[in-house]
């Protein structure tokens, strides 16, 4: 039945909503028991100063709900001190404030730039919390029953109404009532319409604060979880892509930004999932190679447990995997210690497991004398192709996995992009100056409340930086920015209180054999 209909019908509804971030910490707990480090996320402290740091610097990658483009631009600005802090940050940057016009004059009023005011001296009990802005359901029902004298049954309808994005018609119908109510006690015309419009905002979706609460005690625990539990934070966050606004590569590059070191998939140490091999060492695991199969990764680790492999022949015998996955294995790096480099696990591994059987068996009949002193095991036969390069490795890396632990793509472009300023710099640049910035494209966002304007975020080997194209030239570079994996954007710097965009006027492919990472686009 639809839900509605059983709301009608006076049916108890419940909704059930799954959160990709509730897996990765329950993950990252298991992870810190394993290793003799347990955390209760109840006994946390709510007052920890380097978790508001995190936030305050938007240093926020990974992190529940608080790490959209739109939050981190936010955050800056209003400098979370405390854990009600974090249940505004978590509530204002949705479309029913953002519409209502709630997000600047908060802001504002917390940082002392407009004094507190309220629509109606009989609102300040409900407002006071959150600087006279209405941000929660919860306070525009008391704002109908204080100002409208809606009874408890009538603000029910409004919440059903505000909930229920599907009927303008019931909106309308209890913002009429609403209308009648607040002239029947004589009320401004503006002060109606002020009430009116907060009310149909929200009906874009605005949160309940008991539901900001909830969201706000994950967002605060994954932050707390990255600051001191990084290692078991980022395997987790691994192991549970896709979720959030990241790619695997972005999440990697974050971590090693902030001092971690993240060894590659490797068949002889790896395990399926990522794990933690020290406080500030993450080892991926073959669950990042797209084509191996977990029943397969299960038999090669059932093998590896029995007897390690003690040479390519033997791993290729004993693994169990079809020839396409070891391919894949030794292109991505994963068969090193077994080979020397890549290239040579590519050639070793063409030759079938009969021939290798063969030549150890002739191995072991015939003595070093009889074979002129040279062995014919297949292992030591010559490789005729060199290693690859550090962009081939790139490529086969993102290929494979999606990851690398090598160089950033941007390190390897970097010598021919002379004139482009590096995220990290970004930050330092005076604010109006004009200048260029270059990288891998991340994220592409063209919300419904931002009148047509894109943002764009680059990754470099520095950080990320952020640009904000106007709808004029996302037309007329449509093509360019929607499926360029690399770009080149110039523009005007804008520098305010701590945030930093780059207002795009020109933007260019940058031409590169590099495909890059999975970029999270108008979602």
């Amino acid at each position: 039945w639809d839900k509605y209909d059983c709301e009608e019908l006076g049916i108890i509804k419940v909704d059930l909503l799954g959160l990709g971030m509730m897996a990765a910490l329950q993950d990252s707990l298991e992870l810190c028991a394993d290793r003799n480090r347990p955390v209760d996320l109840a006994a946390i402290p709510k007052d920890d100063p380097d978790t508001y740091a995190l936030m305050q610097a938007a240093d926020t990658i990974g992190v529940f709900q608080i790490e959209s483009r739109a939050q981190m631009a936010t955050l800056p600005r209003m400098k979370p001190r405390c854990f009600y802090d974090v249940v505004v940050e978590v509530a204002i940057i949705r479309p029913g404030p953002i519409q209502g016009d709630m997000v600047h004059p908060y802001l504002n009023r917390r940082s002392g730039k407009e004094p507190v005011t309220y629509l109606h001296p009989d609102l300040e009990p409900v407002l006071k919390r959150t600087l006279g802005v209405a941000l929660f359901q919860e306070q525009l029902l008391r704002i109908a029953m204080v100002i409208a004298g809606f009874s408890a049954g009538e603000a029910e309808e409004l919440r059903r109404a505000l909930s229920d994005m599907r009927s303008k018609e019931r909106m309308e119908r209890v913002c009429e009532r609403l209308r009648v109510r607040m002239r029947e006690r004589l009320h401004s015309e503006e002060l109606i319409q002020k009430v009116l419009q907060s009310m149909r905002s929200f009906a874009l979706y605005g949160f309940p604060e008991s539901h900001a609460i909830s969201f706000a005690l994950i967002a605060y625990a994954s932050a707390w979880m990255k600051v001191h539990r990084p290692a078991e934070f980022y395997a987790s966050l691994l192991n549970n892509q896709p979720m959030g606004f990241y790619s695997s590569s972005t999440l990697v590059g974050d971590a090693r930004a902030r001092g971690l070191r993240v060894l590659p998939v490797s068949v002889l140490q790896s395990e399926w999932r990522c794990t933690v091999e020290d406080d500030r060492v993450v080892r991926l695991g073959l669950c990042m190679v797209g084509k191996l199969t977990h029943a397969h990764a299960s038999k090669l680790l059932r093998a590896r447990s029995e007897t390690p492999f003690a040479s390519l022949a033997d791993f290729q015998r004993r693994a169990g995997l079809n020839r396409e996955e070891v391919r894949i294995l030794a292109s991505a790096g994963a068969l090193q210690g077994l080979a020397g480099h890549r290239r040579e696990a590519l050639w070793r591994v063409q030759e079938t497991v009969e021939e290798d059987l063969f030549s150890m068996a002739a191995g072991r009949k015939s003595s070093a004398k009889e074979r002129g002193g040279e062995q014919e095991d297949s292992a030591n036969k010559g490789c005729p192709l060199a290693p690859m390069h550090a962009e081939e490795r790139l490529q086969a890396d993102f290929r494979a996995t999606g990851v690398s632990t090598g160089p950033h793509p941007m390190e390897l472009l970097r010598a021919s992009l002379p004139d482009a300023w590096t995220a990290r710099e970004l930050k330092e640049a005076p604010d109006g100056s004009y200048l260029a910035i270059a990288g891998m494209v991340i994220c592409r966002q063209r919300p419904g409340t931002a009148k047509g304007f894109v943002f764009v975020s680059l990754e470099d080997e520095t950080g990320v930086s952020n640009a904000i194209v106007s709808p004029a030239l996302y037309e007329r570079c449509r093509l360019v920015l929607a499926e360029e994996p690399f770009l080149q954007i110039e523009g005007v710097v804008q520098q305010q209180e701590g945030v930093t965009n780059l207002r795009a006027t020109r933007l260019k492919r940058i031409a590169t054999g590099v495909k890059g990472a999975a970029s999270h686009d108008f979602h």
